[in-house]
Parts: C-alpha cells; sequence; structure tokens
C-alpha cells in the first residue's frame, strides 16, 4: 500500500489521499454481514485517525463492530482478496481487518469449479535440467507455455506477439528489475533516471532502488521530471493505484518506456486496443489469480533488450521455475478454452470475473456514499472489444484508488 503523508490546512475541508482495497472493502461487508457504514465522528476524532496512520475506526454497527486498520508500511503485492489469517477476532466480538496486504483469491471460485482442468502430473524424472529450449533467446522459456501466452493475447486482443521475444520471469517483479539492467548503459558516467507518474505503484520506489544499483535510480514523479539526458518512464496501464488508462508523460528525446500491463484484462478495463509497445509486462497473478505460482512474461521488441533480460535472470536465479511454467500454461489454456464462441461447456472466465469485480465495486460504492465520509472518482466507460460492450473500470490492485476524506 502507497505510504500516505497527510497534509493540514486551516481551512474547513481537508482532503486526504487515502489507499483501498476494493475486495477488502467487500470482504469487510461479508464478514459483518450487516454492517453500517453510518458512524459519527467528531472532528478531533477524524483528525488523530489520519494521524496515526490513515487507521478508520467503525463506532456503530448492526451486528458487530468492524475495524478497518490502514498501516503505511508498503504492500508486498497487489492484492485482491483476504486470507483468514487477515481478519482477526478479539474480545467483545470485535475484528480487525488489516487491508496491508491480501490475497488475489477472488477467482478461487471459478478454479474449484474447474475442477480437474487445470491439473497437472510431473513426473519425478522430468524438468531435471536448467534448459527448457536452447534455440530460444530465453532458453528456460518453456515451450508450452509461450503458446498459450500467445494463444491468450490474441484470444482477448490486448497485445501483439508477433515481432516480440518472450521472456519468462519469477512474476512481473522479476522482470521489472531485468528490463531496468537491460535498459541501462554499463558506461554511463552515472544512473539513469527511473521515473512513473504519481500516483504509481507504491514497491517501484523500492524495487528500483533495493540494491543501489550504479546502473539506474529512482528519480519520482514523471511530471516533475526535468533533468536532461536519458531517462526509463514506466507507463502502469491501467494504472496501480487509480485505475486509470495511462500514457507516457515526460516525451523527450533519450526516453525509454516500459509498459506494466499487469491489469489490462477485461475484468478491470475495458479491451480498446491490442497494445504494441517495446517492452511490455505481464502477470499471471493479476491475470488469473494465480500469485502462488510466481509467474509473469514480458514482451519485447528488441532483440539485445530480450537477450540482456534473459541475462539479468540468469544471473538472478538461474532461469525460472519449469514446473510453474507448465502449471501457469495449463491454466492459461483453460482461460482461452472457455472464451471460444461456442463448444465449450464451461463459463468464460473474464466474464466471470468481470461481473465479481463489478458487483464488488457496487457494494464498494454503495457503502461509500453511505459513509458520508469518502468519494470515489468517476472514471468513464469505454467499449470494450472483447466483452462487446461498455463499462467502467473495476480497478483489483491492493491500493484501488484514492479515495477523499473530507472533515467538514
Amino acid at each position: 500500500m502507497a505510504k500516505i503523508t497527510p497534509l493540514f490546512s486551516l481551512k474547513n475541508l481537508l482532503v486526504v489521499s487515502l489507499a483501498l482495497n476494493v475486495s477488502l472493502i467487500w470482504r469487510a461487508m461479508h464478514e459483518s454481514e450487516k454492517c453500517n457504514f453510518d458512524s459519527s465522528f467528531s472532528l478531533q476524532q477524524q483528525r488523530r485517525s489520519v494521524m496515526a496512520g490513515c487507521v478508520l475506526k467503525e463506532k456503530e454497527h448492526v451486528s458487530e463492530r468492524t475495524h478497518l486498520s490502514l498501516s503505511s508500511s508498503p504492500s508486498p503485492s497487489p492484492s485482491s482478496s483476504l486470507t483468514s489469517t487477515d481478519i482477526q477476532s478479539q474480545d467483545g466480538g470485535e475484528r480487525i481487518i488489516n487491508v496491508d496486504h491480501g490475497d488475489p483469491t477472488m477467482y478461487e471460485k471459478y478454479w474449484q469449479k474447474a475442477g480437474d482442468k487445470t491439473t497437472i502430473v510431473i513426473p519425478g524424472w522430468q524438468s531435471l535440467s536448467y534448459f527448457s529450449d536452447v534455440r530460444n533467446l530465453c532458453w528456460f522459456l518453456e515451450p508450452e507455455f509461450a503458446k498459450e501466452v500467445v494463444r491468450l493475447h490474441k484470444v482477448v486482443g490486448n497485445a501483439i506477439t508477433e515481432n516480440h521475444h518472450i521472456v519468462v520471469g519469477t512474476g512481473s517483479t522479476q522482470l521489472f528489475q531485468a528490463a531496468l539492467y537491460a535498459l541501462s548503459s554499463q558506461d554511463a558516467s552515472e544512473p539513469i533516471s527511473v521515473v512513473s507518474a504519481a500516483p504509481y505503484y507504491s514497491s517501484y520506489p523500492s524495487i528500483t532502488d533495493c540494491v543501489k544499483s550504479r546502473l539506474y535510480k529512482w528519480a519520482g514523479d514523471a511530471k516533475r521530471f526535468n533533468k536532461d539526458g536519458p531517462y526509463i518512464e514506466l507507463v502502469t496501464s491501467p494504472n496501480n493505484p487509480d485505475g486509470s488508462v495511462r500514457q507516457s508523460v515526460v516525451n523527450r528525446s533519450g526516453g525509454i518506456l516500459v509498459h506494466d500491463l499487469a491489469y489490462y484484462w477485461p475484468q478491470y478495463t475495458s479491451i480498446t486496443y491490442p497494445a504494441d509497445h517495446d517492452l511490455m509486462l505481464f502477470t499471471v497473478s493479476k491475470s488469473t489469480g494465480h500469485a502462488g505460482t510466481r509467474i509473469g512474461w514480458a514482451l519485447v521488441k528488441d532483440m539485445e533488450v530480450a537477450k540482456k533480460m534473459t541475462k539479468y535472470i540468469e544471473l538472478n536465479t538461474i532461469g525460472v521455475s519449469k514446473d510453474s511454467q507448465l502449471r501457469a500454461a495449463k491454466v492459461l489454456k483453460v482461460v482461452s478454452d472457455s472464451c471460444k464462441p461456442s463448444g465449450s461447456e464451461d463459463e468464460c472466465f473474464f466474464e466471470f470475473t468481470n461481473h465479481q469485480m463489478s458487483t464488488r465495486w457496487k457494494q464498494l460504492r454503495m457503502a461509500v456514499q453511505k459513509s458520508g465520509l469518502f468519494s470515489v472518482p468517476e472514471l468513464p466507460s469505454q467499449f470494450c472489444t472483447f466483452l462487446g460492450r461498455a463499462f467502467e473500470p473495476q480497478p483489483g490492485n491492493s491500493s484501488v484508488n484514492a479515495f477523499h476524506v473530507t472533515f467538514l
């Protein structure tokens, strides 16, 4: 979750940008069943809550009291749901829901219904070698996984795979680091600047600077970047945390773009065109909900960049788990099969997940409206070429939207 620093003024209105998880709010409502969000806050209590780490304390509920606790520490990963360990019962029937992090288990029902269709059996003699395909630029990329990646993008229509090299990684986080390594000059006199337009994914700065590389360094908000020379701009679209459709901001010579398209799937946003950027990042955790599989992939046009990314992953982890790739390939195959116009007995995965996100957002908006404390930004509807209808963006990331706390 993004770190929030409250800004106070002498005005009667105080606006605090607060990152909340839509699914966590939904789960909070589900857990307390008849939770009533009509609570009375004094001005003094509200300010104390914000200053104490943005903790919202609900005072009155119909059935039981539910607390939404927000930590200022960064979320370890974008999240879509809660695990049972995140909900702690206390004396007096009180429940504390930690929205600092979560697990994307909200698609669990779909995969439970799928049953053995996603089951794979890996014999003990299989996957012994480091190598998957020595003829491939990315020599640890499993051919079956590569095939299903290409197929899924064609089915959904969200990315062009032709004239792109596929580089597999242990989640998109490793691929992000590999991209920074590949795009940085080894002979530069100073590290290349890495920027992204605010609000940006809260882990970008820490991931960029964690090893204190002399090749690259975090340089903050792209909107305020005015340094001469080369730079790397991260374009996250749909954006984490606010779900908006993004384009590059700096647009100066010497700039290199990395497009993080983790949420460019029909359950979160309308598919309006097939992305065809130089370097695009995707991940299984957002597309299908299988975060524990730890698989992501990059579509890279430039062969030399793809080679350098592959080299980074070789140095970092000597490749990527074959077992995880084979499981991910099976999952992607089931998703693509479910999207067939006819002949599939399964509900389309993206129809199911889009409906699930839509339901949760409706519940969240109702809760926000009743609270009188928050406002949810309205994002324009767009026609989705995959689903064949228009709908508003339905962000599913951990810092799902920028809420405004207004003190009267």
